[in-house]
């Protein structure tokens, strides 16, 4: 059978599958109920605000981007390496997105009060990481590369 026929390990609607989305969420409900206990209306605000901004600004922004990668690979020829310079932005800004506070230091004092330790290296590691997301991407599509040009048989002339 092709790889892509082949039957899901789970099958869904499996009594597994239905309790662990009822555990999911359960969770989220009782995080929910925790996250609003406190202060209801600076959450909301917060999360409108978060849609606002995603919707309004960084959609936008990401689109023209990953477009512009496209069109430069596309003109090349090459327009199916665009998933390599895709996965790892990706992973890259989601990591900038949840440590923001750290990498830029807006939350320096607050960190070091509530864990004792020095934020400092946040930027640093960052980086190193978003190297090392592209270093792989791109070693990967140099095997890739390499490995189809080897299966390739030789052009007759």
């Amino acid at each position: 059978m092709p790889r892509l026929m082949r039957r899901p390990p789970i099958p869904v609607g499996s009594p597994f599958q239905l309790l662990l989305l009822a555990a999911s969420f359960a969770l989220a409900g009782y995080a929910g109920v925790r996250l609003l206990a406190d202060d209801w209306f600076a959450v909301a605000v917060w999360f409108v605000g978060a849609a606002l901004l995603h919707d309004l600004v960084l959609l936008p922004l990401y689109a023209v981007a990953d477009r512009s990668v496209v069109r430069g690979l596309g003109a090349a020829g090459r327009r199916e390496w665009a998933m390599y310079v895709r996965v790892p932005a990706a992973l890259s800004g989601l990591l900038l997105l949840v440590w923001f506070p750290l990498i830029s230091g807006m939350v320096e004092r607050r960190y070091r009060l509530g864990t004792g330790l020095s934020p400092e290296g946040f930027l640093a590691r960052w980086l190193l990481i978003t190297a090392v997301l592209f270093g792989a991407s791109a070693l990967l599509l140099a095997l890739r590369l390499r490995r189809a040009t080897k299966q390739r048989p030789p052009a007759v002339h």
